[in-house]
């Protein structure tokens, strides 16, 4: 008897088969693979992913004996024996499984697939495995829709990955249900959710009570109904251009469910620029969808940055809960994610990462702000967007106020036959205008004072968290004194806009400067904008804070974009690209041009993509690594390294802002699980450039919450003067200041 899993009984009655592990293993990830025609090649992973354990030294080991052995080596080798270049591809995925895609023979932290597959000093495979495990003769085509020859094996990567996730999940899944039937519990996955249809139903229900009682409201109301008439459109690539505040969120959900239902797609994934906004669009979500809500959404970013659990740590991986797994593989009607943890999945190495990738396929993804997409990620990233729709039943809606240019028309190697789903885009514009803009040149912080100072609501943007803080300290003093930053955590910016809305419609003062994080979604309505020079498209954001429910006069509510004079206030090298192309449009346009226009953004993007250049928009040469590689030599790791949407990382720190937050601390010093406290502590969470959150480290200013449980998954900020209650975390330029410098 032969076995994958084992317990503490002695007489190994309840241990678990390797026969069993490596059939059930095949047949989940054979259904998983299905929705995108790869039953046969996922199903085959996972007969052999195990094989390695069919060994008297795995099977010593196993018993609590010996050494470690590798045991994922032997299937990938078998793999590629026995189905050549097909086999290849899976055996990336079988040696990978538990410590990642490789690269196929180029040198990285992990051993070249090539070298693996010599097969050196691993332990001699026992036969009984050729009784134990039945495997297909040979493996059919692989099941791709092609494109030009130089993207084929950005393709087959792009497959490896997508059955390298059905082969985690189906592991993993697997082993749960094992220790969940030996500990004799209900499994974490029993609890069924609702479904599309329910959704839809409470949905329809809370849009029956939207009230269509001014001009704008009655616009919003017939681009839902013109949208939702669509929904029938066959599966493909989808546009959703609307002005903001012209309803896209609701609109893109409502399209969501009735397509997916139409279609028998399976879920709705919301992908959204900025972590920072995160909380708050599945808030809404949540809201719209009424008693189910709460069970149907989650949004997963990445905000704790967790450890991966060893299978060979029985008694910490027994105790995954519900939220956790579905985190991991998106195993849930709604999710709501952010651009970062989406599309560096889509490119990842790692198991935890990959391990949701197949819940992609036959989905609906809402992706929100397109124009927000790093432009030195675009070309791989448009890339991945269309190969999600052209092999694994994606309907992709681009949902922006300013939609980019990334057709093939514009940007070579883009999107083609991509549909829009909004009535009439440039009518919209038209009737939604509600603002005027005009560039009023440099201004120096004294010049901007005087705008500030002039008017008693008064919304200024500008690039960086310096220059914010800057203006807000200079502002002391003045009645309405606003100040809103991502080092604030969410909660604390949720009552800190919740003040401002009822100051605005109270008509008090109220003075708000903020970094760019305002423009993405949030709602408020101020008579005066001021936006340092940014990219059109930022613009075009901030232009929708001003008279956005149009009950002032347009003429008179204005965005007035500035150059501001001090050098330290400069953008950063790739916001910079931006507004100078913004710039130059316009000089183009002149001062009697809409610089809002559908026509002034796709002039914008152009010059853009032009400035840029083909290279630029591939800084890493993604797609050059991939398309001079072959099926034996794909640079997974490589790829997985390059693709990275933010340089700078991000770490978290959990602030004790009020009651509710230091309870769930205190829980969570002393739970079993940590899933429904983490996901309570993310409203509390503050992400710190690497080096600040060394400093604080180092200092003693966060601290680890349990550590001898969590290790340093959860880290408090104990030096709680640190956190103003004004502005938050006290950041000045690359350290903290001490709390005796604190002067407010």
């Amino acid at each position: 008897m032969f076995f994958a899993h084992s317990t503490d009984e002695p007489d190994r009655s309840d241990w678990q088969t390797l026969a069993e592990h490596s059939w059930k293993v095949g047949w989940r990830a054979g259904k998983s693979a299905a929705v995108f025609e790869a039953e046969e090649l996922a199903r085959t992973a996972g007969l052999l992913h195990d094989i390695g354990k069919y060994t008297e030294d795995f099977q010593r080991r196993i018993a609590g004996a010996g050494r470690r052995v590798d045991h994922a080596t032997r299937g990938a080798m078998l793999a590629r024996e026995r189905y050549g270049p097909i086999g290849q591809l899976l055996a990336y995925c079988i040696a990978g499984h538990h410590a990642g895609l490789a690269n196929g023979i180029q040198d990285g932290e992990r051993t070249p697939l090539d070298e693996r597959l010599r097969g050196a000093g691993l332990p001699p495979l026992l036969d009984a495995w050729r009784q134990e495990v039945e495997l297909p003769e040979t493996l059919g085509d692989i099941p791709l829709q092609a494109v030009e020859k130089k993207r084929q094996s950005f393709q087959m990567a792009f497959l490896a990955r997508m059955l390298f996730s059905c082969l985690i999940d189906a592991d993993r899944l697997d082993t749960e249900a094992f220790y969940d039937r030996v500990a004799r519990r209900e499994s974490a996955r029993d609890a069924a959710m609702p479904t599309l249809i329910e959704l839809r139903e409470r949905l329809n229900t809370h849009l029956a009570g939207f009230a269509a009682d001014s001009c704008v409201n009655r616009i919003r109301a017939e681009i839902l109904d013109h949208v939702r008439r669509q929904f029938s459109l066959a599966p493909g690539l989808f546009s959703l251009t609307v002005p903001t505040g012209g309803g896209k969120t609701l609109a893109s959900l409502a399209f969501a469910l009735d397509h997916a239902i139409a279609h028998g797609l399976r879920r709705v994934i919301f992908v959204i620029p900025f972590t920072s906004i995160i909380e708050q669009n599945a808030a809404v979500f949540r809201h719209a969808l009424g008693d189910l809500g709460e069970t149907a959404v989650l949004e997963h970013h990445s905000a704790y940055n967790v450890p991966p659990l060893s299978r060979n740590d029985a008694e910490r991986y027994q105790s995954r809960e519900k939220l956790r797994l579905a985190a991991e593989n998106w195993d849930a009607p709604v999710i709501v994610t952010t651009a970062v943890q989406f599309f560096e999945s889509l490119f990842a190495a790692h198991p935890s990462q990959c391990r949701k990738l197949h819940n992609i396929a036959g989905s609906v993804v809402i992706l929100d702000e397109a124009q927000t997409l790093p432009l030195k990620l675009l070309r791989p990233t448009v890339a991945a967007i269309d190969e999600l729709a052209r092999n694994y039943h994606v309907s992709l809606v681009l949902c922006t106020a300013t939609q980019p240019a990334l057709n093939g028309e514009h940007l070579r190697g883009g999107l083609e036959k991509v549909r829009e789903l909004a009535p009439d885009p440039l009518a919209l514009f038209r009737k939604l205008a509600r603002v005027k803009v005009r560039h009023v040149g440099e201004l120096d912080d004294e010049g901007l004072l005087a705008y500030l100072r002039a008017n008693e609501q008064v919304l200024c943007i500008v690039n960086n968290r310096r220059h914010a803080r800057a203006v807000y300290r200079a502002m002391e003093g003045l009645p309405g004194a606003r100040h809103l930053t991502t080092l604030m955590c969410a909660r604390h910016r949720r009552a800190a806009l919740d003040e401002i809305r009822a100051d605005l419609k109270a008509g008090r003062p109220c003075r708000l400067v903020s970094t760019s994080l305002i423009e993405a979604g949030v709602d408020v309505d101020f008579p005066l904008v001021l936006r340092a020079e940014a990219g059109l498209d930022s613009i075009a954001q901030a232009a929708g804070r001003c008279n956005r429910e149009g009950r002032r006069d347009a003429a008179v509510s204005e965005v007035l974009i500035f150059v501001p004079v001090n050098k330290d206030w400069a953008p950063p090298p790739e916001l910079m690209q931006s507004a100078q192309a913004a710039a130059a449009v316009f000089r183009c346009l002149g001062k009697t041009g809409d610089l809002l226009s559908p026509e002034a953004i796709l002039a914008y993007c152009k010059e853009l993509y032009w400035t840029k250049g083909e290279a630029a928009l591939d800084a890493a040469s993604i797609l050059g690594e991939l398309a001079d590689s072959r099926i034996d030599t794909l640079p997974m790791e490589n790829v997985a390294k390059k693709f990275r949407m933010i340089d700078d990382m991000q770490l978290p720190v959990i602030v004790p802002y009020d009651d509710e937050a230091r309870q769930s601390l205190r829980e969570l010093r002393h739970a079993e699980k940590s899933g429904g406290l983490a996901r309570r502590l993310q409203a509390y969470l503050v992400q710190v450039p690497q080096a600040g959150f060394q400093a604080l480290r180092r200092s003693g200013a966060i601290q680890p919450v349990a550590p001898e449980k969590w290790g340093e998954q959860f880290m408090e900020l104990v030096t709680v003067t640190l956190y103003n209650p004004d502005s938050g975390l006290w950041w000045e330029g690359d350290s903290f200041l001490a709390p005796e410098s604190l002067v407010w």
